[in-house]
């Protein structure tokens, strides 16, 4: 899954906020990560300002208020897409994470363009699925 490929704007660059590519080779958001240890920040950071600015989302993107909290901000920096992580989910429901991601691993071995929304597996469609439903 393409990581980051819009951060909010943060002194800190957290949460990572996550995309994944549809047919049409869009990259839509689909969710967040904010599993970012504090001794990573820092090379974190970096990284990050070096993407940046880019053509961040493509297809849906993050934005609007947050209906649990009216004091956050819901603003983000578009980032080029080169990075990849693969990451932990509960749910998935409408080609969304549920709930926030645990990043398990930055993937160097894929491509940005291999992180497709194909692969996003949602719990109740699955299961059905699975039952040949």
């Amino acid at each position: 899954m393409p990581r980051s490929q819009g951060v909010r704007a943060r002194s800190s660059w957290a949460p990572l906020l996550l995309g994944l590519y549809d047919r049409a080779g869009r990259l839509n958001h689909v969710g967040f990560t904010s599993t970012i240890t504090n001794a990573e920040r820092a090379e974190l950071t970096k990284r990050l300002e070096a993407l940046a600015p880019g053509e961040g989302f493509t297809g849906d993107a993050p934005g609007g208020p947050s209906r649990w909290s009216t004091e956050r901000s819901a603003e983000w920096v578009p980032l080029r897409h080169e990075l990849v992580v693969e990451v932990r989910y509960d749910h998935a429901t409408g080609g969304r994470f549920r709930h926030g991601a645990k990043l398990l691993r930055w993937r160097p071995d894929k491509a940005p363009g291999q992180c497709t929304c194909d692969q996003l597996e949602t719990g109740g469609e699955a299961a059905l699925a699975a039952l040949g439903a």
